[in-house]
């Protein structure tokens, strides 16, 4: 990454309670460790935080209530020869998988089961994606695939110098808020990116997220990943949104890039205008297919990882988190962090970018087991903080990073458009 990389070492009290045959524990802690030595913490993380910070979606609670995270479209279907995954918790994407399989509005998961039930793999795939919903074949892992994305780096780093009059440089403090006084834009939606901010915002951060204003978030995807955030609806083309970006310091981007093109958002774009920025970018499946969505569900099923967990060797599985989400997120904070400290150093624009599918090669690259470990059970209550959120009692995971602890998620879209 750079030269202000952290020393990871292993020197956890226990395993980081997350049991598959892939090093998902591993991964969860070095990530976690990564982003806590980087701010300047010397105290080591707890593993049963980090098992319930990534499996965050298990915890959380609305008014007593957990909510239901995935849609009736979402999972593993059977096709004719082998088995397909799907995307739809956002009603466009349920639309449009439902349009490729010729299913009208509101059609039962049993009707999308028959559908693709009668379609090979490759044609339910096509026939979704041309609609532009999301399905991935489930394969099986290819290690000469993997090699490839692993020669790439997990935190691809480049810098470019700029002008640097009229750009902020706020020296970062090592204390117990290091990023205060720094401003991040969130333009990402889906754990990955918004684990990076949530994390930026505990270490002090202002951070902002902007969304589309046409383009609703589910609640609980919200409340569960956007703890000491403020939150805007912004049109991305108005004046507004350009004095934003003209008066950050961080930027982090989770959309598809090809959508970011259209806006006049990419990385270089970005560094061209506002000289000076740190830019984190995070795709699913990396710079070279720009217009392809997707999720880490998505990744895991087609990269390998779900028949590697699969219990049965015919039946695919999961890991047992969204660990490439969450992981991706950490890694991208600790990057943003160590390139804060470049810019103070040595000046310029600064920009990482990772994807899913290379946090997923690194994970296949790790050693694995048999099947997965017994692992011990905890309260994971213990790790939990309750909100008082716009009148609703909010039950969300605690922070993994050790010694600190939220602020409370805001309503969704309820702020000014203002630093």
């Amino acid at each position: 990454m750079t030269d202000d990389a952290p020393d990871i070492g292993d020197r956890r009290p226990h395993p980081v309670p997350l049991p598959s045959r892939l090093a998902t524990a591993d991964l969860a802690w070095a990530s976690v460790h990564a982003v806590s030595l980087m701010a300047g913490i010397r105290e080591l993380p707890d593993p049963d935080r980090i098992s319930t910070a990534y499996r965050s979606d298990r915890v959380l609670a609305i008014d007593g209530i957990a909510p239901d995270v995935w849609s009736a479209y979402s999972g593993f279907w059977r096709s004719t020869d082998g088995w397909v995954r799907t995307h739809g918790n956002y009603p466009h994407h349920a639309h449009r998988l439902l349009a490729g399989l010729g299913l009208g509005a509101g059609a039962t998961g049993d009707a999308v089961r028959a559908a693709i039930l009668g379609c090979t793999t490759t044609e339910a795939v096509e026939l979704i994606t041309a609609e532009r919903g999301l399905a991935v074949p489930v394969l099986r892992e290819d290690p000469h695939l993997d090699s490839r994305w692993r020669a790439t780096p997990l935190l691809d780093v480049t810098h470019r110098d700029a002008d640097q009059s009229g750009s902020r440089r706020i020296p970062l403090e090592r204390d117990e808020a290091p990023l205060s006084g720094i401003r991040v834009l969130d333009l990402t939606r889906v754990i990955a990116g918004p684990v990076c901010t949530r994390t930026l915002a505990l270490l002090g951060a202002d951070v902002l997220r902007v969304d589309p204003p046409r383009l609703a978030e589910p609640e609980w995807q919200h409340l569960d990943t956007g703890h000491g955030k403020r939150t805007t609806l912004l049109d991305a083309r108005s004046e507004r949104f350009r004095e934003l970006l003209a008066a950050a310091d961080v930027v982090v981007l989770g959309y598809r890039p090809s959508s970011l093109d259209r806006l006049g958002l990419s990385a270089s774009a970005l560094t061209e205008r506002y000289p000076g920025l740190v830019i984190a970018q995070l795709t699913a499946w990396g710079l070279d297919e720009p217009d392809r969505a997707g999720f880490d569900s998505l990744v895991q099923a087609e990269s390998g990882i779900s028949m590697i967990e699969s219990p049965d060797g015919d039946r695919p599985g999961a890991l047992p988190a969204q660990a490439l989400d969450h992981s991706a997120g950490y890694l991208l904070a600790t990057a943003v962090i160590a390139l804060l400290e470049r810019r103070q150093r040595d000046g310029g624009s600064w920009m990482v970018r990772t994807s899913l599918r290379r946090v997923a090669a690194e994970l296949l690259g790790m050693p694995r087991a048999d099947a997965p470990e017994q692992v011990r059970e905890f309260d994971t209550s213990a790790h939990s903080t309750t909100f008082d959120v716009a009148g609703r009692k909010v039950t969300t995971a605690g922070p993994a990073l050790p010694g600190l602890e939220f602020a409370a998620p805001r309503r969704w879209g309820s702020d000014q458009p203002r630093w």
